[in-house]
């Protein structure tokens, strides 16, 4: 990759439309002072004061928030939160996003707003330290009513956009988003528009969802192929391959410390090394970048090994950004092109 083709392919994205449709969450981030030192009366506990609060779109939002930073003309957001505080808090901070539209983002009394609550410990000197995240969820399942307008919101954006992408970040299947019913919307979508290019990430895999790009860890490509072996070398690349014969799509491996794997259906099959690590690093919300920056890379024409590149050099940037759920712009992609330079030298 050079700094001309990156300037070339990231020079493409203003014209980009891109749908996000999944689990939006708020990541709440509670910043502690540990000089302020408390104990309850009540309970004899010590007390976290905090004395900061930031609120950020997580989740399905942490994939917008890239693909705003990157520089994507327009991105649509398919989802849904509470009619809650929370709910507010999320609705505020993507409407304070460039480009993001918001016409599909449902704010319904039938879900609670799905949270991350992150407390902090901020001591001088130190990396922030992170205390049990404390989680909002919905233990039940999506409202049929509910499905029913994301679906159709999906069968629409599809003939609009040039890319979506699907997260499927909840548990329990059928209590976020991605519903039965939304996963069909998307076959239907794909059967008017077979080159649309869709990928799906789900934490709890990807069996039962269309076949579309699929993106996933080492562990749930060995779920998936119902393999008893470990996964590693050639019979990893033998494995995703095999997958994306399969599906006729594009597989993608996500290899952490390894950096990514990339397998096409033409049989071809790519590695991309990870960059050096640059000091403490914080992996949170290194996979949804990959998901933005590869999407809108081979969106705006880049060679899939130019794709899963800067994919990777997004992960590199986001990881290195401690106590929050960061981005990467184009003008940091190019800032990582000596490293990437240097460590193909060595």
């Amino acid at each position: 990759m050079t700094r001309r083709r990156l300037r070339e392919l990231t020079g493409r994205y203003g014209k980009l439309r891109i749908a996000v449709v999944g689990d939006y969450c708020l990541d709440r981030y509670l910043e502690i002072d540990p000089q302020r030192r408390e104990r309850s009366l009540e309970t004899g506990l010590p007390v976290y004061n905090v004395v900061r609060v930031r609120a950020q779109p997580g989740a399905a939002g942490t994939i917008v928030n890239n693909l705003v930073a990157a520089g994507v003309g327009r991105v649509h957001a398919v989802g849904f939160c509470g009619e809650d505080g929370e709910g507010y808090e999320l609705r505020r901070a993507l409407g304070a996003l460039p480009g993001l539209v918001l016409d599909d983002f449902l704010q319904t009394p039938r879900r609670r707003t799905f949270t991350y609550t992150k407390p902090l410990v901020l001591e001088s000197g130190r990396p922030p330290r992170e205390l049990n995240r404390l989680d909002l969820k919905n233990w039940t399942k999506t409202p049929q009513t509910v499905s029913e307008v994301l679906a159709e919101a999906v069968r629409r954006l599809a003939t609009e956009v040039d890319a979506m992408i699907l997260l499927d970040q909840v548990d329990v299947p059928g209590t976020g988003v991605l519903t039965a019913a939304v996963l069909r919307a998307v076959n239907d979508a794909l059967k008017r528009e077979p080159d649309l290019l869709v990928l799906a990430d789900s934490r709890r895999g990807l069996r039962g969802f269309p076949a579309v790009m699929w993106k996933m860890n080492v562990r749930e490509l060995g779920l998936l192929l119902r393999t008893q072996r470990k996964l590693s070398g050639r019979g990893l690349e033998a494995a995703a391959l095999r997958l994306a014969l399969r599906n006729r799509q594009p597989v993608v491996v996500t290899l952490g410390e390894h950096g990514l794997l990339g397998a096409w259906p033409t049989g071809q099959c790519w590695r991309v090394p990870a960059f050096p690590v640059r000091g403490p690093i914080d992996v949170v919300g290194a996979g949804d970048a990959v998901s933005a920056h590869l999407v809108a890379a081979l969106a705006s024409g880049a060679a899939p090994e130019e794709a899963l590149w800067m994919a990777n050099a997004a992960a590199s940037v986001v990881i290195h950004k401690l106590g929050t759920t960061g981005t990467a712009t184009p003008r940091e992609l190019e800032a990582v092109l000596p490293r990437a330079e240097a460590a193909a030298g060595d």
